[in-house]
């Protein structure tokens, strides 16, 4: 296209020699491994399954941003392939968690709900923190989307972990911490399916297209 040669490669040396990015991208890293361990820890601890999917959702966000990390600054098409991988094991993740809510509907109890609110309350701090730091990178390829989306749905499923903190504690009853755990698997594979979606329309795109959220093609926002 006319005016579009260099665009991709200009806006993958922008992300590569952006440190604020990369900064960010580390942070999210970081913190999200260590909250996995804590969660996984706590969800053993407290029997509770939808801290058990929350602690999932960390480990799988942390291999995420280090994914991100390995391909900011390669080509579109690079990016693409990996937010396809990404969307694969978010949607994994939230089958794995809707089949293991289910078997403990069967067979579990009541979990403690002091810890999961406690936990839940830390994990909200963290990853209220992270969102704001990616709010801004939110908009762009398949990629960017990608991490504000997991960072975006790890905050509302962590206050979901508190408000079944809040039935179990009121019921007696494992139910509330079921449905959250199913309500957290339902988040992820929207948000495959999301990133999946843009993925496969930026591979589609002929060799030389512009990247998304040039000039030349429309930016897929994420609100």
């Amino acid at each position: 296209m006319p005016g579009c040669t260099d665009c991709g490669s200009q806006a993958n040396a922008a992300d590569a020699s952006n440190p604020a990015f990369r900064r960010v991208l580390w942070l999210a890293l970081v913190a999200n491994f260590i909250m996995f361990i804590v969660e996984l820890v706590a969800s053993q601890l407290g029997d509770s399954m939808s801290l058990q999917a929350d602690a999932l959702d960390f480990f799988g966000d942390s291999a995420n941003y280090a994914i991100s990390l390995f391909v900011v600054g390669m080509a579109l098409s690079a990016r693409a392939r990996a937010s396809l991988f990404k969307g694969a094991t978010m949607a994994l993740f939230g089958t794995w968690i809707i089949g293991a809510a289910a078997y403990r509907a069967l067979v579990g109890s009541a979990p403690e709900p002091m810890t999961m609110s406690a936990v839940a309350l830390l994990a909200l701090l963290v990853n209220v923190a992270v969102a704001i730091l990616l709010f801004r990178f939110r908009n762009g390829d398949s990629n960017r989307q990608s991490i504000w989306l997991c960072s975006r749905n790890d905050a509302i499923g962590n206050v979901a972990v508190m408000v079944a903190a809040a039935g179990v504690f009121a019921s007696g009853s494992r139910w509330p911490d079921l449905l959250v755990a199913a309500l957290i698997a339902g988040l992820n594979i929207g948000a495959a399916l999301k990133v999946v979606r843009l993925a496969r329309h930026e591979l589609s795109q002929p060799e030389g297209e512009c990247e998304l959220g040039s000039s030349a093609q429309p930016t897929i926002e994420v609100r």
